[in-house]
């Protein structure tokens, strides 16, 4: 298979005390269990492995923040300590305050099922107002004239049909209309499909490659390989498309 390119203080909650060492495993059992929990949620509703993963860390860091407490007693009040804990003594950014909000909302109500009342008396960290930072013509040449082979070719693509990252990596060969000069997304920011434009400039050097990387494919297919990760459940419903061509990365990593 092909792969695609890729703290603050503790403080205890007011209702409880410091947790002896008595206490420590039956805490790190009943956090593993919820972990898993929300894991299993999250892959439910097919949120991506980085929500999971940013998901996973919130609620670690707020379950430890109220041990030894059990899980079904905390609300909307212990939300609001730990959430003004990471303003003032964390200094966080806004975004990752909101970004901690979100994920303790899901383990609360829809992992764990709990009644949430009004979230108030939050300390909110204050968002920055910036002048946006954009790069001149001449600086985007610069930067792409430093670059060969095909990372150069990816940040010509994510410049020309706006990109993100993730979004570059995860093409699919099926996704690249030279016909129409077409890009289409999937599952972008918001788990939204979009389409963008294939620009001009890049439709034979991006031509030239996909013939690359379909000849490496004919060549890992001969070798017994040949698949690609397919989203969701596909490969139940769909059992010979992780072998087809069009469901294969434009941007294949270099190992199986």
């Amino acid at each position: 298979m092909r792969l695609s390119p890729p703290p603050f203080d503790r403080q205890p909650c007011p209702a409880s005390s410091q947790p002896h060492t008595s206490h420590l495993g039956a805490d790190l059992d009943q956090r593993g269990r919820i972990l898993e929990r929300l894991r299993t949620t999250i892959r439910a509703r097919h949120y991506s492995p980085r929500t999971e993963k940013a998901y996973g860390g919130w609620a670690e860091r707020f379950l430890a923040f109220c041990e030894p407490r059990p899980a079904a007693s905390l609300g909307a009040a212990d939300i609001s300590r730990f959430l003004t804990q990471l303003a003032t003594r964390g200094r966080v950014s806004a975004s990752t305050q909101n970004q901690a909000f979100s994920a303790l909302l899901f383990l609360l109500q829809d992992t764990l099922g709990l009644e949430l009342g009004e979230i108030r008396d939050v300390v909110r960290a204050k968002r920055p107002v910036r002048v946006p930072l954009v790069l001149s013509r001449g600086e985007v040449a610069l930067v792409l004239g430093a670059m060969q082979g095909t990372p150069r070719l990816m940040a010509q693509l994510m410049y020309g049909a706006g990109l993100r990252l993730l979004e570059c990596c995860q093409l699919r060969a099926k996704d690249v209309d030279f016909a129409r000069h077409e890009i289409t997304v999937r599952d972008g920011k918001g788990r939204k499909d979009r389409r963008t434009v294939l620009p001009g400039k890049l439709v034979e050097p991006l031509r030239a490659h996909l013939e690359r990387v379909r000849r490496q494919h004919e060549l890992d297919l001969v070798g017994g390989g040949g698949s690609v990760a397919l989203p969701n459940a596909l490969d139940f419903k769909y059992v010979n498309a992780a072998w087809e061509w069009g469901w294969q990365w434009v941007f294949p990593a270099a190992r199986l």
